[in-house]
């Protein structure tokens, strides 16, 4: 995970890193901005490259990479411009309470283990120590050995949950080969599956995921609940 270490100024460890999101492609819209002017000013301030993935997926892979501080900012500046975008978008909307921004990272499995900690202490440790959700996936996501990683709560809360993910993903380095997330375009005449309107954690906001209520999951045809990440998108016209 970390190309160069050395001791920073301030006499701290200065690690490069690289990490992965998942997003899909109105929250990739919206990180990008009107000429691709929203992207360019993260680049700029954060000091991190930020490299978003090609194709017609509706998911696309998000690459940051860069000194541990500019790869802070840059996760402080996306979980911003969501929270703007969430305000933005409850104007106009019948959503009475604000949704949590959410983020998905991308992590190799033998990873997750020490993400999660002897019987979940470490993730629960992050949770109250930040404030953010944090949820591993069980399943790899398709066709690699990678797994998602969500985090939802304020953009200050993220980024802090951020901070010490990376601390444990530097402390526990991938075991063997990875075989690296690639979003593949949906078929023609496919369909994106809706979490159902009834469900309560259910919420239409541009960008952002709503998930089935874990009770719907079990009315949906197996091959959907077996990779959670289709079970999303309630995405508002």
């Amino acid at each position: 995970m970390s190309d160069k270490e050395e001791m920073a100024s301030d006499g701290s460890l200065n690690v490069t890193l690289t990490l992965r999101l998942l997003m899909h492609g109105k929250e990739v819209g919206s990180i990008i901005g009107k000429k691709g002017e929203t992207v360019k000013k993260m680049r700029e301030e954060s000091g991190a490259r930020i490299n978003i993935s090609e194709g017609s997926s509706p998911e696309r892979i998000v690459t940051i990479t860069g000194p541990t501080e500019g790869i802070f900012r840059a996760f402080s500046m996306i979980a911003q411009k969501f929270e703007e975008d969430i305000t933005a978008a409850m104007t106009n909307s019948n959503v009475t309470s604000k949704p949590p921004v959410t983020l998905r990272l991308v992590f190799p499995g033998s990873q997750c283990g020490s993400l999660i900690g002897k019987g979940g202490s470490k993730i629960k440790e992050i949770r109250e120590t930040t404030g953010a959700q944090v949820q591993v996936a069980g399943d790899m996501l398709p066709d690699s050995t990678e797994r998602a990683v969500t985090i939802s709560g304020t953009p200050q809360a993220i980024t802090q949950c951020v901070r010490h993910i990376c601390s444990v993903m530097l402390e526990s380095p991938p075991k063997g080969a990875t075989i690296p997330y690639r979003p593949k375009a949906i078929p023609a005449g496919a369909h994106a599956v809706l979490a159902p309107q009834h469900s309560a954690q259910a919420f239409a906001i541009p960008g952002q995921y709503a998930f089935a209520h874990q009770d719907d999951w079990m009315h949906l045809p197996p091959q959907v609940h077996k990779s959670w990440q289709y079970l999303m998108i309630l995405l508002a016209a």
